[in-house]
């Protein structure tokens, strides 16, 4: 899975190849947004969390300059595509 390294957190994005509907993985983080985030050898329990409006915007932007593929799956879907902060718990 691609992630995005923010100031606190990692950012996913649901975009399920441009599919008409969202991933399952994003419904289950919806439904149950703690998760266990293992990046290379770290591994560490988070939640998770839907970003919206300009923040969300400004995300995936930053995403679509490290990977422009990313713009193709806008391209394919009428659906906002969400992004998922996973921030570390305490």
């Amino acid at each position: 899975m691609s992630y995005l390294a923010g100031d606190d957190c990692l950012y996913v994005f649901a975009t399920k190849g441009g599919s008409p509907t969202h991933p399952d993985w994003y419904l289950n983080l919806v439904a149950n947004p703690t998760v266990t985030v293992e990046v290379g050898n770290d591994r560490y329990e988070a939640t998770s969390s839907t970003v919206t409006g300009a923040d969300r915007a400004s995300i995936y932007a930053q995403q679509l300059l490290l990977r422009p593929h990313f713009a193709d799956y806008e391209r394919k879907t009428t659906r906002e595509i969400p992004v998922v902060a996973l921030r570390r718990n305490a």
